[in-house]
Protein backbone atom coordinates (compact mmCIF):
# COMPACT_ATOMS: atom_id res chain seq x y z
CA UNK A 1 0.00 0.00 0.00
CA UNK A 2 1.12 3.51 -0.80
CA UNK A 3 0.77 6.45 1.51
CA UNK A 4 -0.44 8.60 -1.39
CA UNK A 5 -1.42 7.97 -5.00
CA UNK A 6 -1.37 11.08 -7.18
CA UNK A 7 -3.36 11.07 -10.42
CA UNK A 8 -1.70 13.43 -12.87
CA UNK A 9 2.04 14.03 -13.21
CA UNK A 10 2.15 17.59 -14.50
CA UNK A 11 2.84 20.74 -12.49
CA UNK A 12 0.44 20.20 -9.57
CA UNK A 13 0.77 16.42 -9.35
CA UNK A 14 4.52 16.02 -9.68
CA UNK A 15 5.13 18.93 -7.30
CA UNK A 16 2.88 17.37 -4.66
CA UNK A 17 4.49 13.97 -5.13
CA UNK A 18 8.01 15.42 -4.96
CA UNK A 19 7.30 17.30 -1.73
CA UNK A 20 5.72 14.27 -0.07
CA UNK A 21 8.49 11.93 -1.21
CA UNK A 22 11.07 14.33 0.19
CA UNK A 23 9.30 13.94 3.53
CA UNK A 24 9.75 10.17 3.30
CA UNK A 25 6.28 9.06 2.19
CA UNK A 26 5.69 6.25 -0.27
CA UNK A 27 4.11 7.95 -3.28
CA UNK A 28 2.83 6.65 -6.62
CA UNK A 29 2.15 9.05 -9.52
CA UNK A 30 0.03 7.91 -12.46
CA UNK A 31 -0.43 9.73 -15.78
CA UNK A 32 -1.74 8.61 -19.14
CA UNK A 33 0.88 10.82 -20.86
CA UNK A 34 4.56 10.09 -21.24
CA UNK A 35 7.23 12.72 -20.71
CA UNK A 36 8.46 14.99 -22.16
CA UNK A 37 5.22 15.99 -23.86
CA UNK A 38 3.53 19.31 -24.53
CA UNK A 39 0.00 20.47 -23.79
CA UNK A 40 -1.81 23.53 -25.23
CA UNK A 41 -1.82 25.60 -22.06
CA UNK A 42 -0.39 28.92 -21.00
CA UNK A 43 2.89 28.60 -19.15
CA UNK A 44 3.94 31.95 -17.72
CA UNK A 45 4.99 31.59 -14.06
CA UNK A 46 5.06 34.58 -11.74
CA UNK A 47 3.56 35.65 -8.36
CA UNK A 48 5.66 33.39 -6.17
CA UNK A 49 6.12 30.59 -8.70
CA UNK A 50 9.79 31.29 -9.51
CA UNK A 51 10.57 31.63 -5.79
CA UNK A 52 9.07 28.22 -5.10
CA UNK A 53 11.04 26.65 -7.94
CA UNK A 54 14.18 28.21 -6.44
CA UNK A 55 13.30 26.97 -2.97
CA UNK A 56 12.78 23.46 -4.35
CA UNK A 57 16.19 23.58 -6.06
CA UNK A 58 14.70 23.50 -9.57
CA UNK A 59 14.93 27.05 -10.94
CA UNK A 60 18.60 26.83 -11.89
CA UNK A 61 17.95 23.52 -13.65
CA UNK A 62 15.07 25.05 -15.57
CA UNK A 63 17.22 27.99 -16.68
CA UNK A 64 20.10 25.68 -17.60
CA UNK A 65 17.64 23.78 -19.81
CA UNK A 66 17.03 26.87 -21.92
CA UNK A 67 14.25 28.78 -20.18
CA UNK A 68 15.11 32.49 -19.93
CA UNK A 69 14.69 34.40 -16.71
CA UNK A 70 12.33 37.37 -17.05
CA UNK A 71 13.34 40.41 -15.01
CA UNK A 72 11.21 43.11 -16.63
CA UNK A 73 7.54 43.71 -17.35
CA UNK A 74 5.43 45.95 -19.57
CA UNK A 75 1.80 46.40 -18.54
CA UNK A 76 -0.76 48.48 -20.42
CA UNK A 77 -4.39 48.48 -19.29
CA UNK A 78 -5.47 50.93 -21.96
CA UNK A 79 -3.97 53.87 -20.10
CA UNK A 80 -0.27 53.66 -21.07
CA UNK A 81 2.56 51.10 -21.16
CA UNK A 82 4.29 50.99 -17.78
CA UNK A 83 7.71 49.32 -17.94
CA UNK A 84 9.46 47.97 -14.85
CA UNK A 85 13.05 46.71 -14.95
CA UNK A 86 15.43 45.01 -12.54
CA UNK A 87 12.73 42.74 -11.11
CA UNK A 88 14.97 40.20 -9.43
CA UNK A 89 15.47 39.46 -5.74
CA UNK A 90 18.01 37.09 -4.20
CA UNK A 91 18.70 35.75 -7.68
CA UNK A 92 15.04 34.96 -8.35
CA UNK A 93 13.39 36.71 -11.33
CA UNK A 94 9.87 38.07 -11.42
CA UNK A 95 8.84 35.46 -13.98
CA UNK A 96 9.81 32.61 -16.26
CA UNK A 97 7.78 30.89 -18.95
CA UNK A 98 9.10 27.39 -19.65
CA UNK A 99 7.36 25.34 -22.31
CA UNK A 100 5.31 22.61 -20.70
CA UNK A 101 7.36 19.83 -22.29
CA UNK A 102 10.36 21.22 -20.37
CA UNK A 103 8.66 22.13 -17.09
CA UNK A 104 6.60 18.98 -16.66
CA UNK A 105 9.50 16.66 -17.50
CA UNK A 106 11.68 18.51 -14.99
CA UNK A 107 9.06 18.10 -12.27
CA UNK A 108 8.56 14.42 -13.05
CA UNK A 109 12.31 13.86 -12.82
CA UNK A 110 12.41 15.74 -9.51
CA UNK A 111 9.61 13.57 -8.11
CA UNK A 112 11.48 10.41 -9.13
CA UNK A 113 14.72 11.73 -7.65
CA UNK A 114 12.88 12.37 -4.39
CA UNK A 115 11.78 8.72 -4.28
CA UNK A 116 8.30 8.79 -5.83
CA UNK A 117 7.31 6.05 -8.26
CA UNK A 118 5.98 7.39 -11.56
CA UNK A 119 3.96 5.27 -13.96
CA UNK A 120 3.65 7.18 -17.22
CA UNK A 121 1.40 5.87 -19.96
CA UNK A 122 -1.15 4.50 -17.46
CA UNK A 123 -4.81 5.48 -17.50
CA UNK A 124 -6.89 5.52 -14.33
CA UNK A 125 -10.10 3.71 -15.20
CA UNK A 126 -11.81 3.81 -11.82
CA UNK A 127 -11.52 4.09 -8.08
CA UNK A 128 -11.69 1.73 -5.14
CA UNK A 129 -13.90 2.80 -2.26
CA UNK A 130 -15.32 1.42 0.98
CA UNK A 131 -18.59 3.21 1.68
CA UNK A 132 -17.62 6.87 1.17
CA UNK A 133 -13.85 6.45 1.66
CA UNK A 134 -11.59 6.32 -1.40
CA UNK A 135 -9.01 3.57 -1.01
CA UNK A 136 -7.13 3.52 -4.29
CA UNK A 137 -7.30 3.29 -8.06
CA UNK A 138 -7.84 0.85 -10.88
CA UNK A 139 -5.63 1.57 -13.87
CA UNK A 140 -4.37 0.07 -17.09
CA UNK A 141 -1.08 0.48 -18.95
CA UNK A 142 -0.90 0.93 -22.70
CA UNK A 143 0.61 -2.50 -23.20
CA UNK A 144 -1.52 -4.24 -20.55
CA UNK A 145 -4.71 -6.19 -21.12
CA UNK A 146 -5.50 -6.56 -17.44
CA UNK A 147 -6.37 -3.70 -15.08
CA UNK A 148 -4.10 -3.10 -12.11
CA UNK A 149 -5.30 -2.01 -8.68
CA UNK A 150 -3.25 -0.04 -6.17
CA UNK A 151 -4.24 1.02 -2.67
CA UNK A 152 -3.33 4.18 -0.78
CA UNK A 153 -4.18 5.96 2.44
CA UNK A 154 -5.01 9.06 0.36
CA UNK A 155 -5.70 9.44 -3.35
CA UNK A 156 -4.95 12.89 -4.80
CA UNK A 157 -6.58 14.20 -7.95
CA UNK A 158 -4.20 16.42 -9.89
CA UNK A 159 -6.05 15.53 -13.06
CA UNK A 160 -7.23 18.93 -14.25
CA UNK A 161 -10.47 20.84 -14.45
CA UNK A 162 -12.39 17.76 -15.69
CA UNK A 163 -11.04 15.69 -12.80
CA UNK A 164 -12.37 12.13 -12.78
CA UNK A 165 -11.68 11.89 -9.06
CA UNK A 166 -13.68 15.05 -8.38
CA UNK A 167 -16.52 13.59 -10.45
CA UNK A 168 -16.35 10.25 -8.61
CA UNK A 169 -16.53 11.80 -5.13
CA UNK A 170 -18.98 14.50 -6.32
CA UNK A 171 -16.80 17.26 -4.94
CA UNK A 172 -18.99 20.35 -4.47
CA UNK A 173 -18.06 23.39 -6.56
CA UNK A 174 -18.49 27.02 -5.59
CA UNK A 175 -17.55 30.50 -6.89
CA UNK A 176 -18.57 29.16 -10.31
CA UNK A 177 -18.60 31.21 -13.50
CA UNK A 178 -18.59 29.99 -17.12
CA UNK A 179 -15.78 30.71 -19.55
CA UNK A 180 -15.35 34.44 -20.12
CA UNK A 181 -12.69 34.31 -22.83
CA UNK A 182 -11.37 32.35 -25.77
CA UNK A 183 -7.67 32.14 -26.62
CA UNK A 184 -5.32 31.52 -29.52
CA UNK A 185 -1.55 31.52 -29.33
CA UNK A 186 1.63 30.66 -31.17
CA UNK A 187 5.41 31.14 -31.07
CA UNK A 188 7.78 33.35 -33.06
CA UNK A 189 11.51 33.19 -33.71
CA UNK A 190 13.88 36.11 -34.20
CA UNK A 191 11.86 38.45 -31.97
CA UNK A 192 14.30 39.81 -29.37
CA UNK A 193 11.91 40.87 -26.61
CA UNK A 194 12.75 39.99 -23.02
CA UNK A 195 9.82 41.27 -20.93
CA UNK A 196 6.58 39.76 -19.71
CA UNK A 197 4.14 41.97 -21.64
CA UNK A 198 0.41 42.54 -20.99
CA UNK A 199 -1.86 44.74 -23.12
CA UNK A 200 -5.53 44.85 -22.08
CA UNK A 201 -8.05 46.51 -24.36
CA UNK A 202 -11.83 47.01 -24.42
CA UNK A 203 -12.63 43.61 -25.95
CA UNK A 204 -9.36 41.69 -26.20
CA UNK A 205 -5.93 41.35 -24.63
CA UNK A 206 -2.45 40.42 -25.84
CA UNK A 207 0.27 38.73 -23.81
CA UNK A 208 3.87 38.09 -24.85
CA UNK A 209 6.90 36.55 -23.15
CA UNK A 210 10.21 34.87 -24.03
CA UNK A 211 10.37 31.10 -23.68
CA UNK A 212 12.56 28.11 -24.56
CA UNK A 213 14.54 27.85 -27.80
CA UNK A 214 14.77 31.62 -28.18
CA UNK A 215 11.08 31.91 -29.02
CA UNK A 216 8.53 34.55 -28.10
CA UNK A 217 5.13 33.24 -27.05
CA UNK A 218 2.24 35.51 -28.04
CA UNK A 219 -1.19 34.80 -26.58
CA UNK A 220 -4.37 36.67 -27.54
CA UNK A 221 -7.78 36.46 -25.86
CA UNK A 222 -11.23 37.77 -26.72
CA UNK A 223 -14.62 37.55 -25.07
CA UNK A 224 -16.01 34.01 -25.28
CA UNK A 225 -18.93 35.33 -27.31
CA UNK A 226 -16.44 36.33 -30.03
CA UNK A 227 -15.31 32.75 -30.63
CA UNK A 228 -17.33 32.16 -33.86
CA UNK A 229 -15.92 35.34 -35.40
CA UNK A 230 -12.37 34.61 -34.29
CA UNK A 231 -12.51 30.97 -35.34
CA UNK A 232 -13.68 32.00 -38.84
CA UNK A 233 -10.33 33.77 -39.38
CA UNK A 234 -7.91 32.83 -36.62
CA UNK A 235 -4.78 34.34 -38.11
CA UNK A 236 -6.52 37.53 -39.24
CA UNK A 237 -8.15 38.07 -35.84
CA UNK A 238 -4.93 37.27 -34.02
CA UNK A 239 -2.73 39.59 -36.08
CA UNK A 240 -5.30 42.39 -35.94
CA UNK A 241 -5.05 42.27 -32.16
CA UNK A 242 -1.23 42.24 -32.26
CA UNK A 243 -1.21 45.08 -34.78
CA UNK A 244 -3.04 47.22 -32.23
CA UNK A 245 0.28 47.39 -30.34
CA UNK A 246 2.58 48.96 -32.94
CA UNK A 247 5.93 48.27 -31.29
CA UNK A 248 5.11 44.63 -30.56
CA UNK A 249 3.55 44.21 -34.01
CA UNK A 250 6.67 45.48 -35.78
CA UNK A 251 8.85 43.03 -33.82
CA UNK A 252 6.53 40.06 -34.39
CA UNK A 253 6.10 40.78 -38.11
CA UNK A 254 9.87 41.03 -38.49
CA UNK A 255 10.17 37.56 -36.99
CA UNK A 256 8.78 34.22 -38.14
CA UNK A 257 5.93 32.14 -36.77
CA UNK A 258 7.31 28.64 -36.15
CA UNK A 259 4.30 26.76 -34.81
CA UNK A 260 0.64 26.45 -35.70
CA UNK A 261 -2.00 28.40 -33.83
CA UNK A 262 -3.42 26.61 -30.83
CA UNK A 263 -6.61 27.49 -29.03
CA UNK A 264 -8.11 27.30 -25.54
CA UNK A 265 -11.83 27.86 -25.24
CA UNK A 266 -12.88 25.76 -22.25
CA UNK A 267 -11.73 27.93 -19.34
CA UNK A 268 -14.43 27.91 -16.64
CA UNK A 269 -13.94 29.47 -13.22
CA UNK A 270 -14.62 27.54 -10.02
CA UNK A 271 -13.33 26.29 -6.72
CA UNK A 272 -14.10 22.80 -5.50
CA UNK A 273 -14.06 21.37 -2.04
CA UNK A 274 -10.61 19.79 -2.23
CA UNK A 275 -10.83 17.00 0.33
CA UNK A 276 -12.92 14.21 1.77
CA UNK A 277 -12.50 10.70 3.21
CA UNK A 278 -9.42 9.23 1.57
CA UNK A 279 -9.10 11.87 -1.16
CA UNK A 280 -7.85 15.36 -1.97
CA UNK A 281 -7.67 17.66 -5.00
CA UNK A 282 -4.86 19.98 -6.08
CA UNK A 283 -4.16 22.31 -8.99
CA UNK A 284 -6.85 22.84 -11.62
CA UNK A 285 -8.84 19.93 -10.21
CA UNK A 286 -9.56 22.00 -7.12
CA UNK A 287 -9.30 25.58 -8.37
CA UNK A 288 -9.57 26.57 -12.01
CA UNK A 289 -9.67 30.06 -13.39
CA UNK A 290 -9.46 31.97 -16.64
CA UNK A 291 -5.82 32.35 -17.80
CA UNK A 292 -6.06 36.16 -17.88
CA UNK A 293 -3.66 36.77 -14.99
CA UNK A 294 -1.63 33.60 -15.67
CA UNK A 295 -2.27 32.24 -12.19
CA UNK A 296 -2.59 28.53 -12.98
CA UNK A 297 0.95 27.25 -12.48
CA UNK A 298 1.97 29.55 -9.63
CA UNK A 299 -1.24 28.66 -7.77
CA UNK A 300 -0.67 24.96 -8.45
CA UNK A 301 2.79 25.21 -6.88
CA UNK A 302 1.37 27.06 -3.87
CA UNK A 303 -1.40 24.53 -3.36
CA UNK A 304 1.02 21.61 -3.77
CA UNK A 305 2.97 23.00 -0.82
CA UNK A 306 -0.20 23.52 1.20
CA UNK A 307 -1.53 20.04 0.46
CA UNK A 308 1.81 18.31 1.08
CA UNK A 309 2.03 20.06 4.44
CA UNK A 310 -1.53 19.06 5.37
CA UNK A 311 -1.01 15.44 4.32
CA UNK A 312 2.23 15.31 6.28
CA UNK A 313 0.42 16.59 9.37
CA UNK A 314 -2.38 14.07 8.96
CA UNK A 315 -0.48 10.98 7.85
CA UNK A 316 2.17 11.47 10.53
CA UNK A 317 -0.47 11.63 13.24
CA UNK A 318 0.38 15.14 14.36
CA UNK A 319 -3.21 16.16 13.59
CA UNK A 320 -6.36 14.32 12.55
CA UNK A 321 -6.22 13.98 8.77
CA UNK A 322 -9.67 15.45 8.17
CA UNK A 323 -8.78 18.47 10.31
CA UNK A 324 -5.50 19.01 8.45
CA UNK A 325 -7.23 18.78 5.06
CA UNK A 326 -9.97 21.20 6.14
CA UNK A 327 -7.18 23.61 7.07
CA UNK A 328 -5.69 23.09 3.59
CA UNK A 329 -8.95 24.26 2.02
CA UNK A 330 -9.12 27.28 4.31
CA UNK A 331 -5.54 28.34 3.57
CA UNK A 332 -6.00 27.79 -0.15
CA UNK A 333 -9.13 29.91 -0.23
CA UNK A 334 -7.59 32.72 1.82
CA UNK A 335 -4.59 32.77 -0.50
CA UNK A 336 -6.45 32.52 -3.79
CA UNK A 337 -9.74 34.39 -3.39
CA UNK A 338 -8.55 37.99 -3.94
CA UNK A 339 -6.66 37.04 -7.11
CA UNK A 340 -9.45 34.70 -8.22
CA UNK A 341 -12.03 37.48 -8.09
CA UNK A 342 -9.79 40.13 -9.64
CA UNK A 343 -8.88 37.69 -12.42
CA UNK A 344 -12.56 37.08 -13.14
CA UNK A 345 -13.21 40.82 -13.12
CA UNK A 346 -10.49 41.46 -15.72
CA UNK A 347 -11.43 38.42 -17.82
CA UNK A 348 -14.83 40.05 -18.29
CA UNK A 349 -12.96 43.01 -19.83
CA UNK A 350 -13.85 45.31 -17.01
CA UNK A 351 -11.37 48.04 -16.09
CA UNK A 352 -8.97 47.66 -13.18
CA UNK A 353 -9.97 49.56 -10.04
CA UNK A 354 -9.52 53.33 -10.36
CA UNK A 355 -7.12 53.30 -7.41
CA UNK A 356 -4.88 50.84 -9.27
CA UNK A 357 -4.85 53.10 -12.34
CA UNK A 358 -4.07 56.14 -10.19
CA UNK A 359 -1.11 54.33 -8.62
CA UNK A 360 0.19 53.43 -12.06
CA UNK A 361 -0.06 57.07 -13.10
CA UNK A 362 1.68 58.17 -9.91
CA UNK A 363 4.75 55.97 -10.42
CA UNK A 364 5.02 56.69 -14.14
CA UNK A 365 8.35 58.29 -14.92
CA UNK A 366 9.93 57.20 -11.63
CA UNK A 367 11.92 54.03 -12.36
CA UNK A 368 12.55 53.13 -8.73
CA UNK A 369 8.93 53.68 -7.66
CA UNK A 370 7.75 51.64 -10.65
CA UNK A 371 10.14 48.83 -9.73
CA UNK A 372 8.96 48.88 -6.10
CA UNK A 373 5.33 48.88 -7.23
CA UNK A 374 5.86 45.90 -9.56
CA UNK A 375 7.80 43.89 -6.99
CA UNK A 376 5.18 44.50 -4.28
CA UNK A 377 2.35 43.65 -6.68
CA UNK A 378 4.13 40.39 -7.56
CA UNK A 379 4.83 39.52 -3.92
CA UNK A 380 8.60 39.74 -4.35
CA UNK A 381 8.75 42.21 -1.44
CA UNK A 382 6.15 42.67 1.31
CA UNK A 383 3.04 44.31 -0.15
CA UNK A 384 2.81 46.69 2.77
CA UNK A 385 6.27 48.06 1.92
CA UNK A 386 4.63 49.81 -1.04
CA UNK A 387 0.87 49.63 -0.49
CA UNK A 388 0.79 51.58 2.75
CA UNK A 389 -1.05 54.88 3.28
CA UNK A 390 2.07 56.99 3.87
CA UNK A 391 3.84 55.79 0.73
CA UNK A 392 0.77 56.06 -1.47
CA UNK A 393 -0.04 59.54 -0.19
CA UNK A 394 3.53 60.66 -0.86
CA UNK A 395 3.45 59.24 -4.41
CA UNK A 396 0.09 60.83 -5.19
CA UNK A 397 1.21 64.21 -3.89
CA UNK A 398 4.47 64.07 -5.83
CA UNK A 399 2.68 63.05 -9.03
CA UNK A 400 0.10 65.83 -8.63
CA UNK A 401 2.91 68.38 -8.47
CA UNK A 402 4.96 67.06 -11.37
CA UNK A 403 2.63 65.59 -14.01
CA UNK A 404 -1.02 65.46 -15.03
CA UNK A 405 -2.74 62.52 -13.34
CA UNK A 406 -4.26 59.90 -15.62
CA UNK A 407 -8.02 60.20 -15.81
CA UNK A 408 -10.39 57.57 -17.23
CA UNK A 409 -12.22 60.49 -18.86
CA UNK A 410 -9.15 61.42 -20.93
CA UNK A 411 -8.06 60.35 -24.41
CA UNK A 412 -10.71 57.93 -25.66
CA UNK A 413 -8.17 55.98 -27.69
CA UNK A 414 -6.32 55.02 -24.49
CA UNK A 415 -9.27 54.09 -22.34
CA UNK A 416 -8.97 51.07 -20.03
CA UNK A 417 -10.90 47.97 -21.02
CA UNK A 418 -14.64 48.43 -20.52
CA UNK A 419 -17.50 45.96 -20.34
CA UNK A 420 -19.01 45.04 -23.67
CA UNK A 421 -22.59 46.10 -24.20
Amino acid sequence: MYDVIVIGARCAGSSTAMLLARKGYRVLVVDRATFPSDIPHGHAIHKGGPARLARWGLLDRLVAGGCPQVTSTIADYGDFPLAADGLIKDGVPVACAPRRFALDALLVDAAVEAGAEVRAGYTVEGFLADDDTVQGVRMRGRASDAPITELARVTVGADGRRSRLAEFVRAPAYEESPSCTCWYFSYFSDVPRASLEVYARRDHAVFAFPTNDGLLGVFVCWAATDLPRVRADIEGSYMAAVDGIPELSAAVRAGRRVERFRGATDVPNFLRRPHGPGWALVGDAGCHKDPFLALGICDAFRDAELLAGALDDGLSGRRPLDEALADYERKRNEATMPDFRMNLHLARFRPPPDEFLRIRAAVRGDAEATRHFAMAFQGMVPRESFFNPDNLQRLMASAANTQPMYSPAGDASRQPARPRS
